[in-house]
C-alpha cells in the first residue's frame, strides 16, 4: 500500500530512528489489520499528492483532507478522520498596529501565504466574496504548513494560513505567532482514494468506523491532539 502524507509534527516526522505522527501511526495500524506493508511518503505539494493518486504513484492520501464539494468531485474521501479549520497565522503585535489582523473583515487588501494547491485556496476566495474586497492568496510551491508558520515567526512573510492542528503544535514552540483568527469554519477532514479505488474506499471506512471506537485510536489521537 503507497500512502502520500505531509511532513510536520502532527502527520508524520522522523525523530532519530523512529517514524511518528497522526496519519502515519494510523495508516500503519490499517496496513496491520490488513496484512500488508505500507510505504508511506511525505510529499510537501498539495496538488503533488493528488497527482501521485490520479497517475497510481499513491493509493491513499493518509492526510486530512476538509471534505469539500469541490474535492469531492474529483476524488473518493473517506469517513472524518478528524474535526479542525484553517486558521491565520501572524506575528503577535500590538493592538494597532497595522499589520494586526482581529477579523476577517481586516483580511481586504493582505497577501496570505498558503501551500501550493491547498484546500485553504477555495475557502479565502469565497471569504473574499463574504467581505466584498480582495484578499490576494501566494501559493507556496517547496515548503510545508510548519515552514510557512517559521517564516512568519522570522519575519519573512507576514501571514499564512494551515491547518489549526499544525498551527497549535508549532505555537506551543514559537510564542510569538498569533493564531487566533479562524479563517474557516470547523469541518470534518478525510483521507482520500482515487474515483478508480471504490473498493479501497470500503475497506478504509468499514476499519475506520471499528477502529475509530478502539483504545488504540484514543491513545494515537491522545498523543497527537490532546496535548495539554
Amino acid at each position: 500500500l503507497h500512502a502520500a502524507t505531509e511532513y510536520n509534527s502532527i502527520s508524520f516526522y522522523v525523530d532519530g530512528d523512529t517514524v511518528s505522527g497522526f496519519h502515519y501511526e494510523l495508516i500503519e495500524a490499517f496496513a496491520r489489520d490488513k496484512g500488508l506493508q505500507v510505504q508511506v511518503s511525505p510529499v510537501m505539494s498539495f496538488n503533488q499528492r493528488l497527482e501521485g493518486l490520479a497517475n497510481g504513484t499513491y493509493d491513499v492520501v493518509a492526510y486530512g483532507i476538509p471534505a469539500t464539494s469541490e474535492l469531492k468531485d474529483s476524488l473518493l474521501l473517506t469517513s472524518p478522520i478528524i474535526l479542525s479549520k484553517q486558521v491565520l497565522v501572524q506575528r503577535k503585535v500590538g493592538e494597532n498596529d497595522s499589520l494586526a489582523i482581529r477579523s476577517q473583515l481586516d483580511l481586504a487588501g493582505k497577501t496570505l501565504n498558503v501551500v501550493k494547491g491547498s484546500p485553504s485556496i477555495l475557502r479565502i476566495q469565497n471569504l473574499g466574496n463574504e467581505i466584498g474586497d480582495t484578499i490576494y492568496i501566494k501559493e507556496i510551491d517547496k515548503y510545508g504548513s510548519e515552514q510557512l508558520i517559521s517564516m512568519v515567526a522570522h519575519g519573512d512573510i507576514d501571514y499564512a494560513v494551515c491547518d489549526e492542528s499544525i498551527a497549535r503544535a508549532a505555537a506551543d514552540s514559537i510564542p510569538q505567532i498569533d493564531i487566533n483568527t479562524a479563517i474557516s469554519f470547523t469541518q470534518f477532514y478525510s483521507w482520500a482514494v482515487s474515483k478508480q479505488s471504490p473498493a479501497l474506499l470500503d475497506s478504509l471506512n468499514t476499519w475506520l468506523d471499528k477502529f475509530q471506537k478502539e483504545k488504540e485510536y484514543q491513545k494515537i489521537y491522545k498523543k497527537y491532539y490532546d496535548k495539554e
